[in-house]
């Protein structure tokens, strides 16, 4: 029995980190009539530095640490993240008490003149923040030149259509588009084969304290499936000795029990890239998504990430 009739939910103030947060709520409202649900806003170090690259400013829980702290001290109960922004390794006597089922996880390509990544012109300007992408588009696309870019999604949007602006087209999460009502702007969805998605991209992870109350609160918002893909994405990551901030992809779905994972590392200029791919049991996904990113790592991937630490110091 859950006696316990209130949580205090902890959220980044974005409109993005704002949707979720509700999102999120919906569901316990709907698997707990009557859960009285406050939301209450923090701003993270990534959301106050906007004027700087966020491999810069240290990748791993730029965008969670705020968050995860109120959850130590008791401040809130919940805190809603897109899972891609949450480290590995998670504080001591945290845990990410429920996944929801995923969104789209794919990238895509939003340009004010309806390029698509093989119409862009030569020397064509994009704009990511993100290493991963940054690498995989250098890689199919050499040419190209990257630009920065930094805000939440809708000045992204603002900044990617923007007549007199620097961006030709600018590279961005499906999930995150579709959530705020931007689908519209979508002038390619890139394919894996192309742009493999950061590990967790397009799922939610709602993170708590490990009180019995409040995870048997979180079961219903449980999705099996999105649980098992994201931990193997996670493990791949995890083994692969990478943090967010670095070029390493990886997705993984399962079919009939049996989990499917793709992994790729791309050298941050480019110039080569590590595809690996692996299926085992479900039941065991982070067995699998170790056991990949040590192919990974096997196939020359440690060099790969060693060089981008070099270029970052």
């Amino acid at each position: 029995m859950v006696e316990r009739r209130s949580l205090r939910i902890g959220t980044r103030g974005s409109a993005l980190a704002r949707w979720q947060t509700d999102f999120v709520a919906g569901l316990l409202a709907a698997a707990w009539p009557g859960l009285a649900c406050e939301i209450v806003v923090f701003q993270t170090h990534g959301d106050r530095v906007l004027d700087t690259p966020l491999p810069l400013i240290g990748g791993k829980g730029v965008f969670t640490a705020e968050l995860e702290a109120a959850l130590q001290s008791g401040a809130i109960d919940l805190a809603i993240h897109s899972f891609k922004d949450l480290p590995t390794e998670l504080p001591a006597g945290l845990v990410v008490g429920a996944v929801p089922a995923r969104a789209e996880a794919a990238d895509v390509v939003i340009s004010r003149a309806g390029y698509t990544l093989a119409t862009l012109p030569p020397g064509a300007v994009v704009g990511t923040s993100s290493s991963r992408r940054a690498a995989q588009l250098k890689y199919h696309r050499p040419d190209l030149q990257i630009m920065d870019v930094r805000g939440n999604v809708d000045t992204r949007v603002r900044k990617a259509l923007a007549a007199d602006g620097p961006y030709d087209a600018m590279l961005l999460a499906q999930a995150g588009l579709e959530r705020l009502g931007h689908a519209h702007v979508i002038t390619q969805v890139l394919p894996a084969t192309v742009m493999l998605p950061a590990p967790a991209q397009g799922a939610l992870a709602v993170q708590c304290r490990s009180d019995g109350d409040i995870l048997a609160l979180l079961a219903p918002l449980e999705h099996t499936p999105t649980r098992r893909a994201v931990d193997a994405e996670r493990a791949f990551l995890a083994g692969a000795g990478g943090g967010c901030a670095l070029p390493i992809a990886a997705f993984a779905t399962v079919t009939d029990e049996v989990l499917h994972l793709q992994g790729r590392v791309t050298a941050p200029d480019g110039s080569r890239q590590i595809d690996v791919a692996a299926s085992g049991p479900s039941a065991d996904p982070h067995t699998l998504g170790a056991r990949l990113a040590a192919e990974a790592l096997a196939a020359g991937a440690g060099d790969l990430l060693a060089r981008q630490s070099s270029e970052e110091g």
